[in-house]
């Protein structure tokens, strides 16, 4: 089979941008030449089984030559693999693209290129300055100024400081000075807007606008970090009025999702759709069980009640229920119980109506909800291995006939601790969610001494419920947030929540 190179831009940065068309071949690809700009989140999509070479590209650091870079995409091409040249931004806009796409076409190598969104577009976008604007700018021109100050490059700096429309200068966040300078002496007034976007559209990034007369001075001051852009026009006076990245709730902060990574994803969105930045640090995985023998008498066997006390639990029961050839059918006559809103609406996503549902995300809650007398009744409770056994002993002390059926275990998850060792170093973390004991105890356990002491003194701990919270009080410390129901949205809701009200004060 003939292999293709595929040229595809990976947006400004923020994961969400990324193409269908560009996710759905990262997931394909046999080997992926990665850019030096690509985000974790966006890597994070590349297939398992595929090949990773680094050929990225930074100021006067170049892991891999051009010509070798076009060379490994040919040679990989030529063995029949599907191959993906990942670029920041757009790989036709100051990408080199082009370059490459002309050694394909000239080696006879299949190509297809796959836009991507520029940071010249989105970057602006990101900072509330839309680059064209009927009332400011008709026009938009886009500028490589990363030897601006060389008199190489061979920009029409005349020409350019006449210009009424937006000017977007990429790569050239070093020679400012040299950008300012030249645009003045050719006649541009000193009196025009000018902004320079570190980090666009991530959620560290960083705005600041002034004039051509202060830019450079409030950019000093600022300390602002690469990369970064500058745009000059007087769409610039629109930062201001129309700024929706920044503004946020939780732009800004920085927030540890410890919920296993299948699982986080929701939580996840939600948190960066508020403005915050997520630092992802599963500390736990879902794992089947030692054994499915308990699980597979629950299914097999008839009973009077079934309790599943989390959405895990449904995951499970039902994978295994629809693989032994049966559906929903075989619970006819079964009631169901269900721990917490997200439990139960899990349920009725698979056609199930639980019969009874507690108010808290507790499944000692359940026992006020069920018969005193629990004798001639049939119960099977489905969860993890290492939950605990109140409800069980409960039932049975009522003369119930109680089985455990094991779904699920829960797994210390393995994780590479720098990045959060960083932050908590320098005391950045702003809230850390838990979503069950087990996140606590698993997260608490990775840390040293003196790093568990700081975040307990500096980051606000944020629990989904009353056993999560249970856990956080064993290291010393009330919630600082707890979730008004057991639910990814109502704990995001409650990080917000606390976060303004502590914003105002």
């Amino acid at each position: 089979m003939a292999g293709k190179v595929y040229l595809v831009g990976a947006g400004p940065g923020d994961a969400r941008l990324l193409t269908l068309r560009a996710a759905e071949l990262l997931a394909d690809a046999d080997l992926v030449a990665l850019d030096a700009l690509v985000s974790d989140d966006i890597r994070a999509k590349i297939g398992k089984s595929a090949e990773v070479v680094y050929v990225g590209k930074r100021a006067s650091a170049h892991a891999l030559p051009q010509d070798q870079i076009n060379a490994l995409l040919i040679d990989e091409a030529k063995k029949g693999k599907r191959v993906v040249r990942l670029k920041g931004g757009d790989p036709f806009v100051f990408g080199r693209g082009g370059e490459e796409a002309e050694e394909l076409a000239a080696a006879g190598v299949d190509f297809e290129v796959v836009p991507g969104i520029s940071s010249a577009i989105a970057g602006p976008a990101y900072a509330g300055i839309p680059v064209t604007h009927r009332a400011y700018a008709t026009s938009v021109t886009l500028v490589t100024a990363h030897e601006a100050d060389s008199g190489s490059t061979g920009i029409a700096w005349p020409a350019l400081a006449q210009l009424d429309g937006t000017i977007v200068f990429l790569m050239g966040f070093a020679n400012l000075p040299a950008i300012v300078q030249r645009l003045v002496e050719f006649g541009m007034s000193p009196e025009r807007g000018c902004a320079v976007i570190s980090k666009a559209t991530r959620a560290d990034q960083r705005v600041v606008a002034g004039t051509l007369r202060t830019i450079e001075a409030l950019v000093a001051n600022a300390r602002l970090e690469t990369p970064a852009l500058i745009v000059v026009g007087d769409v610039v006076k629109l930062h201001e009025t129309i700024d929706w990245f920044s503004t946020r709730p939780l732009f800004g902060k920085r927030v540890v999702v410890t919920r296993a990574r299948e699982q986080a994803s929701q939580l996840k969105r939600l948190l960066e759709e508020a403005g915050a930045d997520v630092l992802q640090f599963p500390t736990i995985e879902i794992a089947p069980p030692e054994s499915w023998a308990s699980l597979d008498r629950a299914i097999d066997e008839r009973w009077d009640w079934l309790v599943f006390t989390s959405t895990n639990g449904v995951a499970s029961f039902f994978e295994r229920l629809f693989a032994k050839g049966n559906d929903v059918r075989a619970l006819a006559g079964t009631k169901i119980a269900a721990v917490g809103q997200a439990t139960a609406a899990d349920l009725r996503a698979r056609g199930v109506q639980p019969d009874v549902v507690p108010e808290r995300f507790i499944s000692t809650e359940l026992l006020p909800l069920l018969a005193e007398d629990q004798r001639g009744i049939r119960t099977a409770v489905i969860r993890a291995e290492e939950g605990r056994d109140e409800l069980l002993d409960e039932l049975r002390r009522r003369g119930g006939e109680v089985a455990l059926a094991v779904a699920y275990r829960t797994i210390a998850a393995e994780n590479e601790l720098d990045e959060l060792r960083a932050a908590i170093a320098s005391d950045a973390l702003d809230v850390v969610t838990f979503t069950s004991a087990s996140t606590v105890d698993r997260f608490f356990e990775k840390l040293t001494d003196d790093e568990r002491a700081r975040v307990l003194a500096h980051a606000r701990l944020a629990s989904i419920g009353a056993t999560t919270s249970e856990a956080i009080r064993r290291y010393g410390k009330e919630p600082d947030i707890v979730a008004e129901e057991a639910t990814v949205v109502a704990l995001c809701a409650a990080v917000i929540e606390a976060v303004t009200l502590h914003s105002t004060r």
